[in-house]
């Protein structure tokens, strides 16, 4: 059997400490494409404000904005937002605790699904991130097609050990079996692995695996993240709006990309300038 012999948990993480279904929803967003250490020094601050998905949803969109300054990718706040409103309108705000249901709440995908599944409720289901994807791929020495890998993945989870499992194929997958440089040598998995660090690796464009982004410097989500800074700050003003975003010579994609945050519902257009929203959207 593959990944006979996995470690335990191995790192301690403050939503480790829970299983209420807020605090597992909150880390699962924040950490999304972003590193633990960047999530760290923020989740403890977020629940201090905002400690039930009530308080959340009577909070206002500009105010999560604002509590998200330093993660990245702004729309997870919104989708956070969104989602709380959902859960207090329609669950009585109590996270719901099927597959189905969570899908069907804003900015809840099948990876957070099964997270809030997995950590919260501790149901024998597997989460499969991009760690974990490329785990398997390197275990089986092969890239694994979309149609396999969460099957795969849950056959693996070893009958109510479904907290555990998961939280210790995510640590192996980001301390040992890393991306770069990986640990085959100290790998206490290491006997059931096909590849072991020979050859191509096969996790490269196996489903499942991340892929690099395109550059970030001069994009629009560069602009569209200066622009968010600034309205963290106070409006923005409509002639002011190509200086903050970086594009002083170009307003008129400055105003383009400014329109696109109004959209996702990250900002409002106010009579002087832009705003973070201070309603419910």
């Amino acid at each position: 059997m593959i990944l006979e012999g996995l470690p335990t948990v191995q790192r301690d993480l403050p939503w480790r400490r829970s299983r209420d279904p807020w605090e597992i929803l909150v880390s699962e967003l924040m950490l999304q494409q972003t590193q633990v250490a960047r999530v760290l020094p923020k989740y403890a601050a977020f629940l201090d404000r905002f400690p039930t998905v009530a308080s959340c949803a009577e909070g206002s969109v500009g105010e999560v904005v604002t509590l998200w300054k330093g993660l990245g990718y702004n729309r997870r706040a919104v989708n956070l937002h969104r989602c709380a409103t959902r859960v207090v309108a329609g669950h009585g705000g109590s996270i719901p605790d099927s597959l189905d249901q969570l899908l069907d709440l804003p900015g809840i995908g099948p990876y957070t699904a099964r997270a809030i599944l997995a950590f919260a409720f501790e149901r024998d289901v597997a989460v499969v991130d991009t760690n974990v994807g490329r785990v398997l791929a390197r275990q089986l020495g092969r890239q694994l097609r979309s149609a396999e890998v969460q099957a795969l993945a849950d056959d693996l989870v070893p009958a109510g050990q479904g907290w555990a499992w998961n939280q210790a194929m995510l640590d192996h997958g980001a301390l040992v079996c890393t991306k770069r440089n990986p640990q085959c040598g100290e790998c206490a998995v290491a006997p059931t692995c096909v590849w072991q660090g020979v050859g191509e690796d096969p996790a490269v464009g196996s489903s499942a695996v991340s892929t690099p982004q395109s550059r970030f410097a001069g994009s629009d989500r560069q602009g569209r993240g200066r622009l968010v800074d600034a309205l963290r700050v106070g409006p923005v003003a409509f002639d002011d709006l190509a200086a903050v975003m970086g594009w002083a010579g170009d307003p008129d994609r400055a105003r383009r990309v400014a329109d696109t945050l109004v959209t996702d519902g990250l900002a409002i257009i106010a009579a002087d300038g832009f705003r973070l929203p201070v309603t419910s959207v």
